[in-house]
């Protein structure tokens, strides 16, 4: 968690610097959502999920170094610098996708999941806003974990890792016995805008967000836990802080000093097809190439 928050701060200070450009979403206060499924589930499970995604990214194997490289649009990139921050994938991890939980396709999808029975766990990271409306002003129903309607869902505090950790088991767990599809809703706050450049946010919202920051930022109150529980020292996490920092700054260097992705490059890693494709009105700039 330290590590993806320390990275998307790094970000932040790029994009402020145009050094990151086009839409760019962070995912700075969410990151018990992340490390807690996480640590419930194994890396062979398929992970899908919306745009936010630079800490999913990390977490199913991608390296700081690929994540600022995508995000800068360079070479050394984990989509070859053709992504950007809303498309990063690994293996088993199909990340940064633009469509967010559109009504018809959520609804079609929990009643074919649960029609089949399969074993799916949709999650809901509630933010409590979307984009800059809050949600209580755009839906007369705010219980998203009861959206299922059939499936059963669990309400569950997305600040605290390990509650996010243990529910993500318990949903699991359901799913892999072959009982269907489950809903976890993820009450969670997000301390920027929706994206990098949005407009300033009201007195209001930017007070409650700093309240959840003194009461219950899900890195602080980890660290409150190990260490009342003698998990850990202070010296132990000066010396983690001070190595995920130096990580994320060789990984900026490297994002804005390696090669920038080339033009010629644009059109490939498309087509599977072997011979190449021919399409029209992809010339003169490139010839589609097939590679594996």
């Amino acid at each position: 968690m330290e590590l993806i928050r320390c990275m998307e701060a790094k970000v932040e200070q790029l994009y402020d610097q145009k050094l990151v450009r086009g839409g760019c979403h962070l995912c700075s206060g969410q990151e018990a959502c992340v490390v807690g499924t996480e640590a419930a589930v194994n890396l062979t499970d398929h992970l899908i999920t919306a745009y936010r995604a630079h800490g999913f990214t990390y977490t199913r194997g991608g390296t700081v170094k690929e994540i600022m490289a995508e995000l800068t649009g360079r070479r050394g990139g984990i989509a070859k610098g053709k992504g950007g921050s809303m498309h990063m994938y690994t293996k088993h991890f199909y990340g940064g996708n633009g469509i967010v939980g559109a009504q018809g396709q959520v609804f079609e999808t929990f009643n074919m999941a649960a029609l089949w029975k399969l074993p799916v766990i949709f999650i809901c990271e509630n933010n409590k806003y979307g984009k800059g409306t809050e949600a209580k002003r755009a839906a007369a129903s705010t219980d998203f974990y009861k959206r299922g309607d059939f499936i059963p869902g669990l309400r569950v505090d997305g600040m605290d890792v390990l509650c996010v950790r243990e529910a993500t088991r318990f949903a699991a767990d359901y799913c892999r016995s072959g009982k269907g599809p489950i809903i976890l809703e993820l009450l969670t706050c997000l301390y920027q805008g929706h994206f990098m450049g949005a407009p300033a946010m009201s007195s209001s919202r930017r007070e409650e967000i700093e309240r959840i920051q003194r009461n219950s930022d899900p890195v602080a109150t980890l660290k409150d836990r190990m260490l009342s529980n003698n998990l850990a020292n202070l010296e132990e996490f000066k010396h983690i802080d001070a190595e995920l920092r130096k990580e994320v700054e060789d990984a900026a260097q490297f994002a804005v000093t390696d090669a920038e992705a080339p033009l010629d490059d644009l059109c490939n890693h498309i087509f599977c097809n072997d011979p190449p494709l021919e399409v029209r009105g992809t010339t003169p700039w490139a010839k589609l190439k097939s590679f594996s």
